[in-house]
Formats: structure tokens, sequence, C-alpha cells
């Protein structure tokens, strides 16, 4: 296992700059995932890692070691490619050999190699078959243990799903959870699907415009977003321009929030509200005096499978409304609803912490 370690890392390709200032710390064993929308540079460092790009300042560590000037091969790292990337003209045993050949195994440990990485996809068998008699999952799963063969010190994966379809997407991420977790091999995944980011990654950073908006936990990524971009980005989210007046928050259109994190906030000062559409509830339109209740009228529903999402109007602010279950049947649209906000459930976000948030 190797620690990688990014230290002002920037690069520019003539006037644009991809990669801006960023600072990472890969912890030995860690799965880290670079997530955001494209164009934001999350690939350009993965071959700045790689060694496929060369910085434009800054400096790239393996376990101390500057790595600036190493060439690509001799990085000791195994890569995952969006497109495969198997020779057409060799079987699956040729295809996993060809890098054990170039790292110097015998024969005899090609061969029992080939056959252990097989049984860790659960391709046993397949030895002899050509790519083109192979599915785009089973592609996928030999590209994956054929970057792991030579036992590198880190894996990188630069959006090896998004080929496939949904079904097969989500049983292979959790394969390449699995592998990675059993091997402890240092992981950088790079993924533009907020879900995918959210369900293997021991942490997620999430990036915009070259830089770093936030690394953290999936869990803290999703409850505790630091700018409006990642609220945004990352599922989600109602987002309300408020100021503070008698220490609550007052929308730009009249609703009124108490919120549990007002505290540091100056009266009269402008911050951001995000609001996930799961934590709004609809109660019992009798109840009154609860904080955070509001009259509302629904104005739009969709049916997205686990959840029906509905579109309510509270005087001239619009919230998006996650539902379960039976709720929805008693909601056609434009009919009067009760809406109740937990405290507790809205964060807030400070103007001036919103970077890159357009």
């Amino acid at each position: 296992m190797s620690e990688i370690k990014l230290e002002n890392l920037s690069k520019k390709f003539g006037n644009v700059t991809a990669v801006d200032n960023v600072c990472l710390t890969v912890k030995e064993g860690e799965f880290i995932t670079l997530l955001g929308p494209s164009g934001c540079g999350k690939t350009t460092l993965l071959r700045l890692i790689a060694g496929f790009e060369q910085p434009s300042s800054g400096c790239i560590r393996f376990d101390e070691a500057i790595v600036n000037e190493v060439p690509v091969e001799k990085r000791n790292f195994g890569m995952v490619f969006q497109s495969y990337a198997l020779f057409p003209n060799m079987n699956v045993e040729k295809n996993i050999a060809f890098g054990l050949k170039i790292a110097g195994f015998t024969a005899g440990q090609i061969r029992e190699r080939v056959k252990e990485v097989l049984g860790l996809v659960k391709l046993d068998g397949y030895e002899k078959r050509v790519p083109k008699q192979l599915s785009g999952g089973q592609m996928q799963r030999i590209a994956l243990v054929r970057a792991i063969a030579p036992r590198p010190k880190i894996l990188l994966l630069d959006e090896p799903l998004s080929a496939l379809d949904a079904k097969i997407r989500v049983h292979l991420r959790t394969e390449i959870k699995r592998i990675q977790k059993k091997l402890s091999i240092t992981t950088v995944y790079v993924t533009h699907d907020q879900e995918e980011a959210l369900a293997i990654s021991d942490r997620v950073v999430v990036m915009n415009c070259g830089r770093i908006q936030q690394i953290g936990t999936p869990v803290q990524i999703y409850n505790s977003p630091v700018n409006t971009f990642v609220a945004n980005f990352v599922g989600s989210a109602n987002l309300l321009k408020v100021r503070v007046r008698n220490r609550k928050c007052l929308t730009q259109n009249g609703l009124e929030l108490a919120v549990s994190e007002i505290e540091g906030l100056q009266e009269n000062e402008e911050a951001m509200l995000s609001i996930r559409p799961e934590f709004i509830n609809l109660v019992d339109q009798n109840t009154t005096g609860t904080e955070n209740t509001f009259a509302g009228v629904v104005k739009e529903i969709e049916y997205l499978g686990s959840v029906t999402r509905v579109k309510a109007q509270c005087g001239s602010e619009s919230l998006m409304i996650d539902l379960k279950g039976e709720q929805i049947d008693l909601l056609p649209e434009n009919h009067s609803v009760t809406i109740q906000i937990p405290a507790q459930k809205i964060k807030l976000l400070r103007i001036d912490n919103t970077l890159d948030a357009t």
C-alpha cells in the first residue's frame, strides 16, 4: 500500500486552469472518490497522479517520495479505464498475463495469478474467451483484475462503470468495493455519479472548476454540505437565500424559518439555507403553533419510483418534498397541504462559503 499526497497541485493548459492548487492526502488502503461534473478537473487530477500529465506547479508524493519526474511505468499503479482497453486479439488469460510478463512473473506464477484474480471476480473458466465473447460487465471485471494482477500499490479508476447499464453498474460497484477492501489497496476513483460515490467511498472529494469544494465521508458530504454547489450537486436540495431577523431566517419571499445552527450569524446578515426534500414533512392541517409549519398548495407531482417528488407553493416560495408510501394518494394537484420543516434538518451556508457555487 501507498499513501498519496498532493501538495498545492495545479495544472494549466494554456490559459485554462484544469486543476487549481489542490491539496489532498489519500491514506494507505483508503478508497477516495473524486466527484464532480464534466470539466471539473477530476480526470486531469487522476492523470497527474498516474503521470500521464505533468503538473504546472505543486508536488505529488507516494509514501513521502516525490514522483513528479518519475515515469508512468515506474509509479507502481494499476489503472482501469471507461473503455475497458482489452486487447481484442488476446483471450482473457493473455490479457491478464500481459502485465504480469512485463512485471517479471514466471510462467508458473502467471498461471497461478490469473486463476487467483479470476476467482476474485467469479469468472473462473473464462480464460480462453476473447473480449467479443464477453458482456460489458464481464469485460470491465477483466479490466479490473488485469489492473490488480501485478499487485500494484495504488489502484486508479477513471469512470469505469459509465458505459454500463444501471443494474450492472450497481452490481459492479459493489464488486469493486469488495475487492478493494479485501486487498486493502489505496484507491482513487473518478465519477460524476453521486449515488455511486456515496455508495462505495471511504471519503468523497467534491470538485468544481478545478478546485476541491469539500472532502468528507459520504454521510458528511450529504448531510453537511459546506456550500451551495455541494448541496445542489450531491442529491437534491431546496436552496433559499435568507437574512437574519430576530434570531430567525427570513427568505426573500417572506418565509420565516427557525434554524438550529443560527448561532454565529449577526442580525441582518445574509446566508443560504439547504433543506433536503426528504426532510420536509406533511402534517395534519389542524396542526398549529408548531415551529416551521406553513400552509402550502401542491403544484406538481413526479413519480420517481422509490419516492414521489411534490413541488409545493408556500406563499411565494417553492419547495421540493420527497414522499414515500401511501401519502401521495392524498395529494392531487392544487391540493392544500400543511408543511413542517424540522429546524435541525436545515443546513446553514454562509454566503462567503459558496466557492464557485455558480
